[in-house]
């Protein structure tokens, strides 16, 4: 459900018609441009309340995420490695290092929590 927003076209119409039929009807311009504003307040109002979302479960002092510390030392680990590697066996040592991190990372990731 979405938050209903006060059309600007009706208002844009409504001070058109306003300007048409002049001074005279200021007032029932006023209430009625007061009552749209109201309504669209008050649907605002009730509109949060039906959509309540369940606070996410907050993480045990044990459950901390490290993934962002993982990516870190794998990138860091990853400039030696792929020396050495490439120093040693070439190209085929170069993918063997950078498979091996991979698959560090991917077993990281979806480890049982």
């Amino acid at each position: 459900m979405t938050t209903p927003r006060l059309p600007r076209d009706d208002l844009t119409a409504a001070m058109a018609a306003r300007r048409e039929l002049g001074p005279d009807y200021d007032d029932a311009f006023i209430e009625t441009v007061v009552d749209r504003i109201e309504e669209t307040l008050d649907a605002r109002a009730v509109a949060p309340r039906s959509r309540r979302r369940v606070p996410a479960p907050e993480p045990r002092h044990g459950d901390r995420d490290h993934s962002l510390a993982m990516a870190v030392l794998s990138l860091l680990a990853a400039i030696p490695l792929s020396a050495i590697a490439v120093v040693n066996a070439g190209l085929p040592g170069l993918l063997i290092a950078l498979a091996g991190i991979v698959i560090v990372n991917f077993t990281y990731t979806f480890r049982p929590r």
